[in-house]
């Protein structure tokens, strides 16, 4: 895929990215912040979710919810925004023609926030409500459950919408300390990705036109996740559901390191769709689940990767899910691995990544979060070519790293006991 990229950076240093598509004059523009709930701490876990809610309440000069969106909307635009544990992004999808109001509204969001007292309380319920909601959809809560366990003691273990007691405890003085140690010109990028329908120093004027003001300082960090002495570890929730789901997984490293791309790949061979082992193996000819897939997850310091399905709650039958899933595992740790599967994994990943490119937000967030997080740049061609440089013994030796059975660690939700689950592991 070709597309030309542009890197600037304001006086205040903001990072400003343009990434021309050549394509229709539409063009997302997101904004992202290195702050998640991995930079918080047992007061303050859920404040980056709960700002990200509070900066569509308004600010000076779009001073609510439905100026905002009228103003959104009067375009045919597209907003949200999104928070993860290691950044927040706020975007809007619009004609090109229309940016200098995009970024006015963007802007006016995370620079001008009022945070009124009286929006905070509503919202307060709002996202307790939120929480309920994801306490009632084991899919998504099972997830949480794996990565709190995994990262045990650390702030990576945070739940990104926080708990109820600190969430509840927020004043409007707790939004301002936590802007003013996260949200500053020098911890964000801004991407713009579309088709320009003018010159890109037309677009770099608006942007510090709107964000030049924007003083800079010193951010806050984290205390970086230790994996040294990470063990097996098996947690049941204990919750009566229709189908039980589990999360299967190992400790794995960074986004620095160059193994993620034997990563993706030896992901994609274990459970990256309907030809992959895994789904053939538990669902296809087994019918114990209904969905399985095995995916990656890389911080700076840290990743895993897992393996989550949802099974019947027969105990037998989950259990047999189990082992088969593990089974999978050591054969290619074994080095039971074909060409075939290789080079099916890597045409894989190669096609879905330039679908996905298809999307203007994609392509924003494919580059962005890669400029935020590692502070490089990959092209396309250059990302899709390290995949096309692993091969099975890469893939093999990883696996024998990796998939470590000390280190194995296995969530589950349903109704269920830790002794239905003895000896299986």
């Amino acid at each position: 895929m070709k597309v030309k990229i542009i890197e600037n950076k304001l006086k205040n240093n903001l990072n400003v990215l343009f990434i021309d598509t050549n394509s229709f004059s539409t063009l997302t523009t997101l904004l992202l912040v290195g702050a998640g709930s991995r930079y918080e701490n047992s007061r303050n876990n859920g404040i980056a979710h709960f700002f990200e809610h509070m900066s569509f309440k308004g600010g000076k000069k779009y001073p609510n919810s439905f100026v905002l969106s009228s103003v959104i909307e009067s375009m045919g635009a597209e907003f949200n925004a999104f928070t993860a544990k290691n950044r927040t992004g706020y975007w809007i999808k619009s004609a090109a023609e229309n940016f200098e109001r995009v970024t006015d509204v963007l802007s006016d969001m995370l620079l001008s926030p009022l945070l009124l007292k009286e929006e905070i309380e509503k919202e307060k319920g709002v996202i307790i409500e939120e929480m309920n909601m994801y306490e009632d959809m084991p899919q998504a809560k099972v997830r949480d459950i794996f990565e709190s366990k995994m990262f045990n003691g650390s702030s990576l273990g945070f739940e990104v919408i926080g708990k109820k007691e600190t969430v509840s405890k927020f004043t409007r003085s707790t939004f301002l300390k936590y802007l003013k140690n996260f949200y500053k010109p020098s911890n964000a990028l801004l991407v713009v990705a579309g088709g320009f329908d003018k010159p890109y120093k037309n677009y770099l004027s608006i942007i510090n036109n709107k964000f030049g003001n924007w003083k800079d300082d010193k951010v806050g960090g984290f205390r970086p996740f230790d994996s040294k002495n990470l063990t097996k570890k098996v947690t049941v929730r204990n919750k009566k559901t229709e189908q039980a789901h589990f999360c299967l997984g190992f400790p794995t490293f960074s986004f620095f390191d160059k193994r993620k791309y034997v990563l993706a790949v030896l992901s994609v061979i274990l459970g990256g769709g309907m030809s992959s082992r895994l789904f053939t193996q538990v669902r296809e000819k087994r019918g114990l689940c209904y969905y399985i897939y095995t995916t990656r997850n890389h911080y700076s310091d840290t990743g895993y990767i897992v393996t989550q399905a949802g099974v019947s709650i027969d105990v037998n039958k989950l259990r047999e899910a189990i082992k088969v899933t593990i089974d999978e595992h050591i054969k290619v740790a074994k080095g039971k691995v074909s060409n075939e599967e290789l080079e099916r994994a890597k045409s894989n990943i190669k096609g879905k990544t330039l679908l996905s490119l298809e999307n203007s937000y994609n392509v924003a967030s494919f580059f962005g979060r890669r400029k935020l997080l590692e502070k490089s740049v990959l092209s396309v061609d250059e990302v899709l070519s390290n995949i096309e440089k692993v091969k099975i013994s890469d893939v093999i030796n990883l696996a024998k790293e990796v998939f470590d059975i000390n280190k194995l660690n296995f969530s589950v939700i349903g109704p269920f006991t830790k002794g239905d689950f003895k000896g299986i592991f």
